[in-house]
């Protein structure tokens, strides 16, 4: 705990003083406590949280907490507050910590669940909780049952979130007020599932069926628990990916570092307009931060070049869709994410490239992307030229689409910005001046940005757009693929 700051150590240390506080009473002469109840839930929870330590880590396996928190509630339900604290310290002490310092991230949950599940308990027996469960003859009282489990389950979430809060206020002066806040809303929905498993666990432990009924409930969760782990892992995995490869990116371009991430929301904006399911939003995404990765096959002097690219220079910088489509065609999850990363600098009238496409021969996420990057290029400040405000850069969008853009996609921007606007946290990045909150109004005509050797940018393309050298003949390939604009520096 050498590392811990001194604040952290005081928390932990009051925590656990509490926690052993709390469980002092099970081991009085007099204890009502159903020892044989008891050792069979803490040995539920080791072995809930066993298995998650088996398991790789950040790899496929059960989230501990998530399958513990069954065994937990189901303990505050048949236990008296000591005991159930009990159960919760010693399946924790068990479960796996990923991160240092290990003593005293074990320690410190042992505490908190001990307290959040003591708390939980208390909340239950003082609505009446053990009396609906029935047992010894009696049937159980539904729905008056569903009453004190739901005040179990709102009392576990909000001392939960309020360790989690004072543990991060302490160790990362996060306010008290803004962790709890942000914590609750997420845990109330699933601590509520948690105990209405729990309770249908402890209906049938004190059935005439036994403690063996009650694993038919707590089986199957836990099972859903291990899938949702191993989604979320998953996802978890990718956003790594992605974050990694923009990340060498931007490293190695540093003029348009965050224009990847911008271009992202900007698809977004786009795909949401189109009215596009969540899974195709997300992977439109994902083609929006990745459609530079090419760049980084790319050599670095022809990406960081000041001046114009000479012939050679611009055909070496023309392969960066080619590279990029190389470098993901391994990443099963990108799937259609990929045809836009190859494809982004087609054109509709077919004299984009590298494979010359036009019209619907573009991919969808290929015609979405050309249409954002064009669009951040236009309003971001780069080594060669001023950036464009936004009404500037969505009329140059207009006047380009037929030929260039997708009319559609165009219009689909325009009215997102004129929703949700173009913030300046969205644009800031590569801009020298900071400057306001785009709200669509009645679009301004376009300004000529001057680069540092004077206009850049020809009648023929968007503001975004280089011309520094005139068109160079390329063979095409005839594959059926797509992709967007001109500007050799995207």
């Amino acid at each position: 705990m050498s590392g811990t700051p001194a604040a952290a150590r005081a928390c932990i240390l009051a925590a656990v003083l509490c926690a052993i506080w709390c469980t002092l009473p099970a081991f009085a002469p007099d204890s009502p406590v159903p020892w044989g109840t008891a050792v069979l839930l803490a040995a539920l929870g080791v072995g809930c949280e066993a298995a998650g330590r088996r398991s790789p880590s950040g790899g496929p396996g059960p989230v501990s907490a998530g399958a513990f928190l069954p065994v937990l509630l189901t303990a505050a339900f048949l236990l008296p507050p000591a005991a159930a604290a009990l159960v919760a310290a010693s399946g924790s002490l068990a479960g796996r910590v990923e991160q240092p310092p290990y003593a005293a991230r074990r320690i410190w949950r042992a505490a908190q669940l001990a307290l959040t599940c003591a708390a939980a308990s208390w909340a239950y027996a003082a609505l009446g909780g053990p009396a609906t469960l029935g047992g010894g003859g009696a049937a159980p009282d539904f729905p008056r049952a569903l009453l004190p489990a739901c005040a179990a389950a709102l009392a576990f979430s909000l001392v939960l979130t309020a360790f989690d809060g004072l543990v991060l206020a302490a160790a990362e002066r996060r306010p008290l007020h803004r962790s709890v806040s942000a914590l609750l809303p997420p845990a109330l929905g699933p601590h509520l599932v948690h105990a209405l498993a729990g309770l249908m666990a402890a209906v049938l432990w004190r059935s005439p069926y036994g403690p063996l009924a009650a694993l038919l409930v707590l089986l199957p969760m836990y099972l859903s628990c291990w899938v949702f782990a191993q989604y979320h892992r998953e996802q978890a995995a990718h956003r790594a990916t992605i974050r990694a490869l923009v990340h060498a990116v931007d490293i190695k371009d540093t003029y348009t570092r965050g224009h990847s991430e911008r271009v992202g929301r900007a698809s977004v904006l786009i795909a949401r307009e189109l009215g596009m399911d969540d899974r195709r939003v997300e992977g439109l995404r994902f083609a929006g931060i990745l459609h530079d990765i090419g760049k980084l096959g790319v050599p670095t002097r022809v990406l960081r070049k000041d001046g114009p690219l000479t012939p050679e220079e611009r055909r070496i910088m023309e392969l960066h869709p080619e590279y990029g489509h190389e470098i993901v065609r391994g990443i099963g999850f990108l799937d259609e994410a990929r045809d836009a990363i190859l494809h982004h600098h087609e054109r509709l009238d077919g004299s984009g490239y590298p494979y010359g496409l036009s019209g619907s021969r573009i991919p969808e996420f290929a015609r979405v992307v050309a249409v954002a990057d064009a669009f951040d290029a236009m309003t971001s400040t780069r080594s060669y030229r001023r950036a464009r405000p936004v009404p500037a850069a969505l009329a140059e969008l207009k006047r380009c689409a037929g030929s260039q853009f997708d009319p559609r996609m165009v219009g689909a921007l325009d009215r997102a910005l004129g929703r949700h606007g173009w913030s300046e946290a969205d644009t800031a990045v590569t801009a020298d001046e900071p400057r306001e909150p785009y709200v669509s109004r009645e679009p301004q005509g376009p300004r000529e940005p001057q680069g540092p050797h004077g206009p850049r940018d020809s009648p023929g393309a968007p503001a975004g757009v280089r011309q520094d050298a005139p068109p160079i003949p390329r063979a095409r390939s005839a594959a059926p693929l797509s992709g967007p604009s001109r500007d050799r520096r995207r």
